[in-house]
């Protein structure tokens, strides 16, 4: 595959194509550090949207013009994904259902495999991971699971032995995020792999935080189920979901008697959201067309891994420079280990919130809280402190931003 660069020079080209970009807040250009939250969208993710909405706007497998054309938008994002998520062979769009969001997708899923458990049957989730993959997972202790929690520890990583410990012969579902949207932390998923397997368990990945930031590969992961969400990668709020052939059709779920019973489908309640979908489709391609290769799959692998050096050397260099200003604490592992390019603080005498309205009112968007990470928040002892301030870098984020926000932290007011 030819080698593909992504610089500053490619950054700052690749602006153009954004144009929320452009807006201006308080005289200051908006620079956008909240993309764990939701990144910003392209012009031809925006155009896709509209395009639909204006142009061949129905429902499915009808006989006439618009119904096609929508059946044919479906199936081409499923193929868009099934090559975003490294779906192996012609027939990899069989593996990608959507729905709602990754939450709703998540609920769906463990509704489903609620179906089958018996008393005693163990869910292991972790105090890492953001609600969304802790919450459907705690909810079936009221069908007999019996929930198990792998520690965190103050380092920001997992305990591994902890995990070796919980998952049993007993267990029937390892929930866990690939990396943490409050801490940057990227987990072992191959020991999680390992272990899960030889268990006989589930292994479910929550892959909303990591998806945007290096390639996915569900041959090489071998995940049975991994969920993700449209609107983290430049798309619109569409979440997506992975099954490993032949298990979402073993399991029940929750449709309507009209509803197709096979996989993709059977787990897809109702109507999709059609316009939506199209946007992601386009995203997925617009990824694309930042890589180099033959097949679209390649060109999504080349794209991801030059913009994980690209946001990793300027997340390491914020990290580094941020953390010797005066009062401020960086949570979470260094950049020595394996991490995505999301940097949390909290400052001496003053409440993330207030920082970040702060900066907010130069024109730096940056989230504080726990960002539904609950439960590491509070591990940390943070929560009484309002939780951390977070940036997030994604490929439009440039030095010059970055130099904005370490003076903006440097000059908040106490």
């Amino acid at each position: 595959m030819e080698t593909n660069k992504f610089d500053s020079n490619r950054a700052k080209k690749c602006r153009e194509d954004f144009p929320a970009l452009n807006r201006k807040y308080n005289g200051h250009k908006l620079a956008f550090f909240d993309g764990p939250g939701g990144t910003q969208t392209p012009q031809v993710v925006i155009d896709a949207v509209a395009e639909y909405y204006g142009g061949y706007n129905s429902n499915t497998h009808g006989m006439f013009v618009t119904t096609r054309e929508t059946d044919k938008m479906l199936h081409e994002a499923r193929e868009a994904l099934a090559d975003f998520f490294g779906v192996p062979g012609r027939e990899g769009w069989r593996n990608v259902s959507f729905g709602a969001n990754m939450t709703t997708i998540n609920f769906a899923l463990a509704h489903a495999i609620a179906y089958d458990l018996r008393a005693g049957d163990e869910i292991v989730i972790t105090e890492l991971d953001h609600e969304a993959n802790r919450g459907p997972w705690l909810n079936l202790a009221q069908y007999g699971a019996v929930i198990k929690e792998v520690k965190l520890t103050k380092s920001g990583v997992l305990d591994y032995e902890d995990m070796r410990r919980k998952v049993t012969d007993k267990t029937k579902v390892l929930a866990i995020g690939m990396s943490s949207n409050a801490l940057g932390t990227v987990n072992d998923i191959a020991y999680a792999r390992e272990i899960s397997r030889a268990a006989g368990a589930y292994l479910v990945l929550d892959a909303v935080h990591y998806a945007p930031h290096h390639p996915l590969d569900v041959a090489a992961v071998d995940p049975d189920f991994l969920i993700c969400s449209a609107y983290k990668f430049y798309g619109p709020h569409v979440g997506a979901l992975y099954s490993r052939t032949g298990l979402l059709d073993g399991l029940r779920t929750d449709a309507l008697s009209t509803q197709e019973s096979r996989a993709p489908f059977k787990i897809e309640t109702g109507t999709l959201n059609h316009a939506s979908i199209a946007g992601t489709l386009a995203a997925v391609n617009y990824i694309a067309s930042l890589g180099t290769g033959s097949s679209r799959r390649e060109k999504i692998v080349s794209a991801m891994t030059a913009i994980a050096e690209y946001e990793h050397g300027l997340a390491k260099r914020y990290f580094e420079e941020v953390k010797d200003i005066s009062g401020v604490t960086v949570w979470g592992p260094g950049f020595d280990a394996r991490r995505v390019p999301t940097v949390s603080i909290t400052i001496d005498g003053i409440e993330p919130a207030d920082a970040a309205r702060q900066l907010g009112e130069a024109g730096l968007c940056l989230w504080d809280g726990d960002f539904y990470a609950a439960k590491a928040i509070e591990t940390l002892g943070l929560k009484e402190r309002g939780g951390v301030l977070r940036a997030g870098i994604s490929l439009y984020n440039t030095d010059e931003e970055i130099d904005r926000l370490l003076e903006g932290i440097a000059n908040l007011k106490k």
